[in-house]
């Protein structure tokens, strides 16, 4: 049986692209172990495939990248693999010697562009160094794929390396299981943001925009860079009663959490070709959970709603106007074209396509 090594460098738990690829190829008849970090707040989990934690000395910053990779390097080294899975370039390079080292097959899964991330945008040094790495592997890779056409046609052009595309789509879920707020929404219309709350995702927009909507209550479940500063942004708007926070949650319970939103958002501010290229997993789970939504007007995220008629772009982002039109996008009803898109834009109807790629490694 091969064995494949998948890396990433998050604590495993809430990464949902990497358990679904790892339980494709566990049902497809490869053995996976799957690496990343131990954090403070690491809790037990189980997973059908084999996981193992990465014990560091530091958390974040240069000086985790370099551990972590340094680690990695040796691990990968040492253990039994047939092939080797690097998830976004923060895990490429030991994967990508080990496999030259060894001769071992190399696949990288690019989930976004990483060397352009807005955190990099006032970080040129460390940008630069993200970039002369990509620089350096990518156009080197034989086995390559990413989570939307955007990505894979901007690494074409300008690697000349070839990228499959293996969309973020969730599980088809057929749970009558809907689970409920831990605040009174009676009465009131659920605009639901699920994701990193991080900058450049639009949420500043949104809190702006709340002051228009009085019917309607705005939800945010996720952490990130800039969630004490949101925090303090609704306290001085007096917004507390109109938008909560809730912080990270499972996946199982946000799975039962979506559903009760009226409209789910993803705004996106174009910071660069990493989210102009957005084609959030966000988007995917509400419209599983049968939620219309309200998207920035960038071309991955446009091309879904489009194609589907499954809600609406957002036409103007002033909060007045974007509050107008929001109470106007919540009178309609899209129903039927939620309920298509459902049963389309699922992880199962690609799941043939991700194994291809590993059925035919160069």
């Amino acid at each position: 049986m091969k064995k494949i090594i998948v890396s990433v460098t998050n604590d495993l738990t809430t990464d949902q692209r990497v358990d679904k690829v790892c339980n494709t190829l566990y049902n497809g008849g490869y053995e996976v172990l799957l690496i990343g970090k131990r954090t403070k707040n690491s809790k037990p989990f189980q997973r059908n495939y084999t996981t193992k934690r990465i014990k560091l000395l530091f958390q974040n910053g240069v000086l985790f990248y370099a551990e972590f990779n340094l680690r990695l390097f040796f691990f990968l080294l040492l253990s039994k693999k047939t092939i080797l899975l690097a998830n976004d370039l923060d895990t490429l390079m030991p994967n990508y010697l080990v496999g030259k080292l060894q001769r071992k097959k190399v696949v990288f899964d690019s989930h976004e562009l990483f060397s352009e991330i807005p955190e990099l945008v006032h970080r040129p040094f460390v940008k630069k160094i993200w970039t002369l790495l990509e620089n350096w592997i990518v156009p080197n890779l034989k086995n390559a794929y990413t989570v939307c056409d955007s990505i894979a046609v901007h690494y074409a052009k300008k690697y000349t390396t070839k990228f499959n595309v293996i969309r973020n789509l969730p599980v088809y879920k057929n749970s009558n299981h809907i689970g409920e707020f831990l605040f009174d929404t009676s009465g009131k219309k659920v605009i639901l943001y699920q994701g990193a709350v991080n900058i450049g995702r639009g949420l500043e927009l949104m809190i702006d925009s709340m002051a228009f909507l009085p019917n309607c209550i705005f939800v945010i479940i996720g952490t990130g860079d800039i969630f004490n500063e949101l925090e303090t942004l609704i306290l001085k708007k007096n917004l507390a009663n109109k938008i909560k926070l809730l912080g990270q949650v499972s996946p199982q319970k946000l799975h039962s959490i979506t559903p009760l939103a009226d409209l789910g958002i993803s705004l996106e501010e174009d910071l660069g070709l990493n989210y102009r290229y957005a084609l959030p997993n966000k988007i995917f789970d509400y419209i599983q959970a049968e939620v219309p939504v309200l998207v920035a007007d960038l071309p991955e995220m446009k091309k879904i709603v489009t194609a589907y008629k499954l809600g609406e772009i957002v036409a103007d982002s002033t909060p007045k106007m974007l509050a107008k039109q929001i109470e106007k996008l919540l009178e309609k009803n899209f129903s039927v074209a939620l309920k298509a898109a459902k049963n389309d834009l699922i992880w199962e109807h690609q799941e043939q396509d991700l194994l291809a790629i590993f059925e035919k490694l160069h």
